[in-house]
């Protein structure tokens, strides 16, 4: 069937659907992941997004339980180069398409995305909308323009629990590499996680470390936290502005110095905010699997997993009591940030992966570690 995407800027595309039909407005934005694809369209942080991959061939190795990272599909729309028709995988149990299908997300394939990514480099993520419906561009840009952008909508109020969670799944080591989670060794320790639109790997690898691992929804108050016994607070990834999430700015405020405090990329940013920082929006933003960190404490370099659209100002740490603690190296953007006066720190990236590389797996170490200390253990 065919399906036409169109961009804010008025740039149109003609190609043909698969997934789900009909139409769905979002912010579009491309990753550069060579695999994945699937962690990516599950991933809650991409809510409210038309994602575009840059690796040309996408679904070759279909969908496959074990790699979903949430209850379903998060993605508004998925746009690629070319669909594969089929897919081999041993632990692969159905196509692509048919899980969008099935999930009510519409894609559309056989566009020149080399095309859009130029264009979004050049003029910023923009708004954009797929459709198998209408094909009238006037009709479509009107409705477009009036839809609203990221920065006005409440996106994490949308992926967010409604209730308590206690997660009960840990990481399998058939599947997981990473030397230092296979060496982990489990604490008997309870960790409260505030889910901004959190992924699973991320949960699975805190059991890996902590005993009890219990997810909150994103407005819950500090003072249930700290009802809760927690000895342990984790900010997690989530989607759209970090100044939208003004109870969980709050709440962190007042956790920040009673409890050892984890913040993963929205999560980062809701701790650089509760800490008096300010936040902006990058022009792109950074979304792949294949982004340099330098650890400013060790020199190291990290090749990581990044999603996201805003950062932490670095200009407005400069009074704080905040030492910036990592950098990216392409546009020397705020990558990691510890409190000076707290346990608590937080990084921009994912050092979960899921997909990309695990040379960050050690951040789990450091807040096991964290957690420790503050318990005199």
């Amino acid at each position: 069937m065919k399906a036409i995407l169109l961009l804010e800027d008025g740039t149109e595309f003609i190609g043909t659907s698969f997934g789900e039909t009909g139409e769905v407005f979002g912010e579009i934005v491309f990753n550069t992941a060579m695999t994945g694809y699937q962690e990516i369209v599950t991933d809650p942080s991409y809510h409210g997004q038309l994602v575009t991959m840059t690796y040309p061939l996408i679904g070759n190795y279909g969908i496959t339980q074990e790699d979903i990272e949430s209850s379903s599909p998060k993605a508004t729309g998925f746009i690629v180069k070319e669909l594969s028709n089929g897919y081999s995988n041993w632990r692969g149990t159905e196509s692509l398409p048919s899980y969008l299908k099935k999930n009510n997300v519409v894609g559309i394939e056989g566009v020149d995305t080399r095309s859009i990514v130029l264009r979004i480099r050049e003029k910023g993520a923009m708004k954009a909308v797929i459709s198998t419906s209408r094909f009238d561009v006037k009709s479509l840009k009107k409705d477009l323009d009036s839809f609203p952008g990221i920065e006005e909508r409440d996106l994490v109020n949308e992926v967010s629990c409604e209730k308590s969670i206690v997660w009960k799944e840990s990481s399998s080591l058939e599947y997981d590499i990473s030397t230092p989670l296979n060496k982990a060794k489990v604490l008997p320790y309870k960790i409260a996680v505030y889910d901004f639109g959190i992924k699973y790997n991320i949960l699975r690898i805190l059991k890996n470390y902590f005993e009890q691992v219990e997810v909150f929804p994103f407005n819950t108050p500090a003072s249930d936290i700290l009802a809760s016994n927690a000895d342990g607070v984790f900010l997690s990834n989530g989607p759209g502005d970090p100044m939208r999430v003004t109870s969980g700015i709050d709440a962190v405020r007042e956790l920040i110095g009673k409890l050892p405090v984890f913040g993963i990329c929205l999560g980062h940013q809701i701790m650089g905010l509760a800490s008096g920082a300010k936040t902006y929006k990058l022009k792109f933003g950074h979304h792949g699997a294949n982004h340099p960190v330098k650890d400013l404490k060790t020199g190291v370099i990290e090749i990581t997993s990044q999603n996201h659209n805003f950062a932490i100002d670095e200009n407005s740490l400069k009074d704080l009591p905040v030492k910036i603690t990592h950098i990216n190296l392409n546009d020397n953007t705020v990558e990691g940030i510890e409190l000076c006066n707290a346990h608590a720190f937080s990084i921009q990236y994912h050092p979960e992966s899921a997909p990309g590389p695990h040379d960050s797996r050690y951040l789990f170490e450091l807040f096991q570690e964290m957690v420790k200390e503050s318990k005199g253990a």
